[in-house]
């Protein structure tokens, strides 16, 4: 069966067609061709007929002759363009004719290098016999490759394919050894360039300035050839990357069959609560009818943990289909093994993985054939990450379709109500920092250690005054000894081996299975998987379910001092949530300005987070099984917020129209004698646990909120009063809790942000806080960078703070749920109080 025809069924299906929101219709192309060039090698063009290539599309003609030019490029067309051929031509011609000449080819995983070694290798395979004595000899150099191999790879290899990572600090700070390489390096391959973007982005134009550096030392003069998926800023993102002028060539010449691009918003299940059902079982719904109808497909999650448990449902599904799971259904992320990742990319070419469920890790250029349908479990941050996820479905001239699945996220949600805004406007832009202060310190000091620095001397576009200024500041600190004119690194540490380009920890957790041995003998225990430190806190903290593989685990202990974590293989009916705590204190402030309704500001703070919880959660149902405390070391660090504080004039006017309910409960005047009688008539025990007080009195709990009274002789009447220990008092807070128009707002701009930023929402952190320290005590929403000394997330939701407010109130707005839902300001409480109204008319007041 084909694709066109299970959308005609789903057309035709009315619980499916009324939840689809829209349609978008990307029309069939035909190729735009060139010939063969003249002045390429003929044993290439033979190999490109030898391989079913006879002509060039137009884009890949266009780089052939911008690179003979002599001219620095951009490629930035679409998915399964042939980019690769862009760069492969020019490079395998000139290394064809010149014996001397090397390139060094960086992708941002080691997935992809595998990959374009073997299409390297499938081109080169095919040059004619008489000509292959003069082949280039190319490999991957990687943290993979064998030790006893790499002597050999540095002397002969004239291709080196790697990734930043190895050249940051297996590459750059043994230079000495890849002498003969750097005195004849040519041309760098910059593959997939919108991946570098926020900390890996800024880190890896530290790395390209140390790489200029090294090979102009040699005497080499360097030739860039990048490329891209579609984004903003190609042109400009490409020159912040290598500091030199590119030109971009953005025509797409290649072939591609029509492909449709659906909007699905899950139905309402519950009007009054606004809740939709999950797009996760959405997604098993609409994945079961791929399986039906055989159509191999791709479904994107948000989340490792989003992967794992659509993976859990899909091969409960794929067993009554009659599919083997463990090869017809796979699963896809970061954490598996890399020999895992490299068997599972086997079997979805050869046709055995009827659907693989993957993070973004399958969004880049890895070739795994044409699929023919892809599912987005939820919209994945960024419009380009969208085009490029969808994009991974067309197989040849056939028509393929793509479906975003939105979720309750307030903005998939403003994203199904406004699909214009996918479709009609441009992608975002990707944002670098390379001279954040932290990460261009941290290079200064690799780059020390790879050649002493001169005074006088620049850092790619850094000024010789402020290199000048942090090599005095490293020499105080005893890293480097100034000798004359001269800088030399005299640590007996090696800097590149504590610095991570992808975070901003070094550290990461390596997952182990528990056995007998575990104390004694830690080879003789099984690998699971790799998480860096920070995500190891709120995914195998003790008593998390460990999702890995559809499988389920139980965390034992989480040793932070050796760095394991021990988990359980374990058959469970719930996973687990993590909660966590905020506190944010002002460091500088940088700008202030007044707004309606208060002020806005921007500076650098310090953020301490914990890890003090967790929910556990049933599955299928989500239903709240428990709440249990957790007390985990806290995390610190000093970064850049936004930060709007609402004025005394917006707080009067909204606690006259009793719509500010963040001031202190006022029990009244007889309270602690309520208080008392119900704790006697409760026989000072707990009212759900039993427990008796001991150290300390228990609490006295409103059943029904005291906000949601008039007056206090109501709200404490004694049958709304009952005895809670404080454990139990803070799961009943939980469950009951009014949401404020403060928390509203809050939980808006969380989801929000992302829509002006090519970010994650894991990128900012949100806290709301009544008093805030921040602003002189005044009610405050603070967004922040998660990244120490920030990369410039928060400074541009400074610059659009008006835009993000309307959008908000434009949200809030136009959702039809009464009170307030997952979709717009925070799920209801069970006691059904929301805070729509409280957020609305707070929104009203900062738009004016």
């Amino acid at each position: 069966m084909t694709v066109k025809q299970l959308i005609s069924r789903w057309n035709a299906d009315p619980t499916i067609s009324s939840n689809i929101y829209a349609r978008h219709t990307i029309p069939a192309r035909n190729p735009a061709s060139r010939s063969f060039p003249d002045s390429l090698h003929p044993a290439i063009v033979s190999a490109l007929i030898e391989i079913g290539i006879e002509e060039l599309y137009s884009h890949q003609a266009l780089a052939w002759d911008n690179v003979q030019a002599g001219i620095n490029i951009a490629v930035s067309t679409g998915t399964s363009s042939g980019k690769s051929l862009c760069y492969n031509l020019p490079i395998l011609d000139r290394v064809l004719r010149d014996s001397k000449s090397r390139a060094l080819y960086l992708f941002p995983t080691k997935a992809l290098a595998q990959d374009q070694l073997k299409s390297i290798v499938t081109l080169t395979q095919s040059i004619p016999q008489k000509d292959s004595s003069y082949l280039p000899s190319f490999a991957v150099y990687d943290g993979d490759t064998p030790r006893n191999s790499r002597p050999l790879i540095r002397t002969n290899a004239r291709i080196i394919i790697s990734n930043p990572d190895m050249l940051h600090f297996g590459i750059l700070p043994h230079h000495t050894a890849w002498e003969q390489f750097f005195s004849n390096l040519r041309f760098i391959v910059i593959d997939e360039i919108h991946t570098y973007r926020g900390v890996f982005g800024s880190h890896v134009a530290n790395v390209i300035r140390r790489l200029k550096r090294i090979t102009n030392f040699y005497g080499s003069s360097l030739q860039f050839i990048l490329t891209s998926a579609t984004i903003a800023n190609p042109t400009e993102l490409a020159e912040n990357l290598v500091e030199e002028s590119v030109t971009l060539l953005d025509s797409d010449g290649s072939s591609r069959g029509k492909q449709d691009i659906f909007i699905y918003n899950p139905p309402i299940v519950d009007q009054e609560l606004g809740i939709r059902r999950s797009a996760i079982h959405e997604s098993v719904r609409l994945a079961d009818d791929l399986l039906v109808y055989d159509i191999q497909s791709i479904i994107f999650g948000r989340s490792r943990r989003t992967v794992e448990l659509i993976l859990s449902y899909l091969r409960q599904k794929g067993h009554s289909l009659g599919i083997e799971s463990e090869l017809g259904i796979r699963g896809y992320r970061s954490g598996y093994l890399p020999q895992e990742r490299r068997a599972i990319e086997s079997a979805i070419r050869s046709g055995q993985v009827k659907i693989v469920v993957a993070t973004n890790a399958l969004e880049l250029g890895i070739d795994i054939g044409g699929m023919e349908a892809v599912i987005l479990v939820g919209y994945p941050g960024t419009i380009a990450a969208t085009l490029q996820q969808a994009g991974r479905a067309g197989r040849g001239d056939a028509t393929s379709m793509a479906v975003l699945i939105a979720t309750a996220d307030p903005l998939d949600q403003y994203l199904a109500l406004h699909p214009e805004y996918l479709f009609d406007r441009s992608p975002e832009q990707a944002l670098i920092n390379p001279d954040n202060l932290l990460i261009l310190l941290a290079h200064i000091r690799c780059a020390a250690f790879e050649l002493s620095f001169d005074t006088g001397e620049n850092f790619g576009s850094v000024d010789a005054h402020i290199v000048l200024e942090l090599l005095e500041f490293l020499t105080e600190n005893q890293e480097l000894h100034q000798s004359g004119a001269r800088f030399f690194w005299m640590s007996d540490s090696y800097p590149a081996q504590s610095i991570s380009l992808r975070s901003t920890t070094t550290q990461n957790i390596t997952l182990k299975l528990t056995n007998d041995q575990k104390d004694s003998n830690l080879e003789d225990s099984k690998t699971l998987g790799i998480l860096d430190r920070v995500s190891a806190m709120w995914m195998t903290h003790p008593a998390a379910i460990y999702l890995h593989d559809g499988e389920s685990y139980y965390v034992n202990e989480l040793d932070l001092e050796k760095k394991i974590a021990w988990l359980d293989k374990i058959d469970t009916d719930h996973f687990t949530e993590p909660r966590r705590s905020t506190e944010v204190q002002l460091l500088d402030l940088v700008w202030n300005s007044k707004i309606k309704g208060g002020d806005k500001s921007y500076g650098e703070v310090n953020v301490i987070s914990q890890v003090i919880g967790y929910r556990m959660i049933k599955w299928f149902t989500h239903e709240q099984i428990d709440i249990r405390e957790l007390s985990l070391p806290p995390t610190e660090i000093e970064t850049t917020a936004y930060w709007f504080s609402l004025s005394e004039a917006t707080v009067n006017k909204l606690r006259d129209s009793e719509l500010w309910l963040n001031d202190p409960n006022d029990y009244g005047t007889g309270w602690q004698l309520e208080r008392d009688l119900a704790r006697k008539r409760d026989g000072f025990t707990c009212q759900v646990c039993g427990a008796s007080e001991e150290n300390r009195s228990h609490d006295v709990h409103h059943k029904i909120p005291f906000r949601a009274f008039t007056n206090h002789k109501q709200a404490n009447k004694p049958d709304n009063l009952v005895t809670l220990c404080p454990k139990c008092h803070r799961r009943a807070e939980t469950r009951i809790q009014m949401r404020s128009g403060l928390a509203g707002t809050a939980y808006v701009f969380r989801h929000l942000a992302p829509l002006f930023l090519m970010c994650d929402s894991r990128d900012l952190g949100v806290h709301s806080d009544p008093k805030s320290r921040l602003s002189e005590g005044a009610p405050s929403i603070i967004i922040y960078d998660q990244i120490p000394a920030g990369i410039g997330l928060s400074q541009r939701l400074y610059e659009v703070h008006k835009e993000l407010v309307g959008r908000a109130l434009e949200l809030v707005t136009s959702c039809s749920c009464p009170n307030g839902c997952p979709s717009c300001v925070g799920p209801l409480s069970e006691g059904g109080l929301g805070g729509k109204p409280e957020t609305q008319a707070l929104l009203k007041e900062l738009s004016g």
